[in-house]
């Protein structure tokens, strides 16, 4: 028998169940199961969460004070207790065989259910000595099975889990399974690539990625599957930006001198030199066949509709028809509005196609739609439906991007035939997320601030300020100002602690602001309900408006100077900022006074005290990001790329530009990836990112 055809299939092996391991029970795959683990190949690429380092495990009595120390114990004693102020202890003494230890959590309650008398733990932190006896505050737990012995001197993996899965087995099944099929894995990146940006081989990284000898071979196994999903992610964006190109035609749309002079007469203002900047890219952009894919950056009031407008209309201006779409209708509404202000002395033909339209009217725009009689559409999500037909549609332009995924960016897309697309956000986006989620786009930056924007104060309102902060908002209503007070929730909630716009509406009316003319707005009201409410405010027949993030864009009333955020800490501070952004923007200085909660966190605190330090959206997005990281930043629905498994864009910042440039590289050097050499990789991009991003065939 020849000894080659006897020899296992690596493929098949790789992708067989994981009930072919030993110790995998019926009860044990099913747990692996409700983790995502089925397969062999899942098992191994199911990575650690974090590492216990036993490199400093010691007895008890030999601890010393003020450096990270780890003990192995059992647990001997377990007891709490709890205040009348929300505050809670827990105690847990551990036992080893020098000496006992006790372990403590305050305001954690929930930790008392996490331990039972006898159980074995190892427990990590900086021991203090107290009354003669070791304590460690918040310590990090590893639980121990009681058969498991644990080598010293090494790091320890601790994986994601499910309920009834413990470490000590994922941790056998996982050692067994590199034992058995680790040398069946095919190596992904070539000799060169390894090479060149220093990575660790497969054959080496993934044994050190799950029982790593020491922070050396650690960090070298981070490194290589950080360096290598990055560097997927960014073949399959260069992939994009190469199908883009070649894949689809778009109308040529010149800015000749006499469209450039026809539509700048419409603006009541100099542009900025940002604006003008912007401008020029996006005309060299949609002059051309290919479609432009361009992203505009800007803070909150730096005049990114003024480029939105130039690019419409430069687009109605060559015969072709265009699009301005808005994640919500206030949005769509006030960009009409705006609109309609410019557009009095023009003919072009333009409509508003949002919820709430009587059937007639929509028919009546979908008609004018397809015969081209209407130029410009000012919409929703509704303009993606596929009742909605285009005779020659030239330009899309797509406000705050973040709130649109990748396939809705080319809903409008038919054939061979696409438009140019400009999609803007009020909202700066940290470079590193720009280049990964955004980085099939080009992207222009507005920087600058028109002239005549109002400063704006913010202050972290303390409890026992809160009485003469509202002194002060009801003096500016004596001025003749108005104020938005925003809250996060729409009624009050059992289980989050937070501040809702029903509760304060009431409290206010009856409190604080009694006499004064208040008006509620959220997002389960009616269209024709909200707009009701808007145009009142607008009209200044309201004086105070009590809302959630409904306003946080597209409202813009220049006598609202006033911002009050209740239970500021349950946002983010880009949101913030946007929040923030609603008031300043006429002739009268702006106030955004954050209601700080009875108790609030260290990390809290430092948050919004450095949102308050600064009106720089950029500098506020960085931060943002830092401290909270990209699942964050813009909530629930960012680009519709795949969440990425291992590299974490805030820790993995120098890898994202690092595997960017070799993935432009190696594209550009073989488009779609063709060469043998490259064949893994084209694989693994279309497999992790084909369908998503409408590869295709790529190249």
């Amino acid at each position: 028998m020849d000894p080659a055809a006897a020899a296992p299939d690596p493929k098949r092996a790789l992708f067989a169940p994981v009930s072919v391991l030993r110790d995998a029970t019926p009860q044990r795959i099913e747990q692996l199961r409700r983790l995502g683990i089925e397969t062999i190949r899942d098992l191994l690429f199911f990575f650690p969460r974090d590492y216990a380092d036993l490199s400093d495990l010691r007895p008890i009595r030999q601890l010393e004070e003020d450096k990270v120390q780890t003990i192995r114990g059992t647990v001997r004693e377990i007891d709490g207790s709890s205040s009348g102020f929300a505050r809670s202890r827990v105690g847990v003494l551990v036992q080893d065989e020098s000496d006992y230890l006790r372990a403590m959590w305050f305001n954690q309650p929930f930790m008392r259910d996490k331990f039972f008398v006898g159980q074995r733990v190892q427990m990590s932190a900086r021991p203090r000595k107290k009354g003669g006896r070791w304590e460690m505050a918040h310590p990090n737990v590893v639980y121990l099975d009681a058969e498991e012995t644990v080598p010293t001197g090494k790091l320890l993996a601790v994986y994601p889990l499910t309920e009834g899965l413990t470490q000590y087995y994922a941790r056998r099944l996982i050692h067994a399974g590199l034992q058995q099929y680790g040398g069946m894995l095919d190596e992904v990146l070539s000799e060169h690539l390894l090479e060149e940006y220093d990575l660790a081989p497969l054959a080496d990284a993934l044994p050190a990625i799950h029982e790593p000898l020491d922070h050396a071979a650690l960090n070298a196994a981070r490194r290589r599957f950080t360096f290598q999903e990055l560097f997927v992610l960014q073949l399959a964006l260069a992939a994009r930006r190469f199908q883009q190109r070649v894949s689809f035609k778009a109308p040529e749309l010149p800015a000749t001198a006499q469209i450039d002079a026809r539509i700048r007469r419409l603006f009541p203002f100099e542009l900025t030199a940002g604006q003008n900047a912007a401008i020029a890219d996006v005309s060299q952009d949609i002059a051309l066949d290919t479609p432009m894919n361009r992203l505009l950056q800007g803070d909150v009031g730096s005049g990114k509709t003024v480029v939105a407008v130039y690019a419409l209309l430069c687009c109605v201006a060559n015969g072709a028809q265009a699009a301005l779409m808005a994640p919500t209708e206030i949005l769509a509404r006030q960009h009409a509005a705006t609109l309609e202000k410019l557009l009095k002395q023009s003919r072009v033909e333009y409509r508003l196609l949002v919820g709430g339209l009587s059937t007639s009217e929509r028919e009546e725009i979908l008609r004018g739609l397809a015969s081209g009689e209407i130029d410009l559409v000012i919409g929703t999500h509704a303009l993606l439906q596929d009742s909605v037909e285009f005779k020659r549609l030239g330009l899309v332009v797509i406000d705050e991007q973040h709130k649109f995924g990748v396939r809705q960016r080319a809903a409008l897309r038919r054939g061979d035939q696409s438009p140019h697309y400009l999609v803007m956000t009020a909202t700066p986006i940290p470079r590193t997320l720009s280049m990964t989620q955004f980085g099939d786009l080009d992207v222009s930056i507005l920087r600058d601030m028109p002239p005549g924007r109002q400063p704006i104060s913010t202050y972290l309102v303390e409890p026992d300020q809160q009485a003469r902060w509202w002194k002060f908002v009801r003096d500016k209503l004596a001025e003749g100002r108005q104020a938005y007070f925003v809250a996060p929730l729409v009624e009050e909630s059992e289980s989050v602690s937070a501040a809702s716009v029903k509760a304060a509406f009431d409290e206010l009316t009856h409190g604080e602001l009694a006499g004064h003319k208040i008006e509620l707005l959220h997002g389960r009201m009616s269209h024709a309900e909200k707009e009701v409410v808007m145009n009142r405010f607008r009209k200044g027949e309201v004086q105070v408006l009590v809302s959630t993030t409904v306003i946080e864009v597209g409202v813009d009333v220049a006598n609202a100077s006033v911002m009050i955020i209740a239970s500021p800490e349950r946002f983010g501070l880009s949101q913030l900022h946007q929040l923030r952004g609603r008031i300043g923007r006429g002739s009268h200085p702006g106030f955004c006074g954050l209601l700080a909660p009875a108790e609030l966190s260290d990390v809290a605190r430092q948050r919004l005290e450095a949102f308050g330090g600064t009106t720089d959206g950029f500098k506020i997005a960085e931060l943002d990001f830092s401290m909270r990281g990209p699942g964050d930043l813009f909530g629930d629905k960012q680009s519709g790329l795949p969440p990425l498994w291992y590299a974490n864009l805030v820790r993995d910042r120098e890898v994202v530009e690092e595997a960017r440039d070799a993935a432009r590289k190696l594209y550009a050097a073989d488009p779609g990836l063709k060469s043998p050499e490259n064949h893994k990789l084209r694989k693994q991009m279309l497999q992790r990112y084909g369908e998503v991003l409408e590869l295709g065939d790529v190249g």
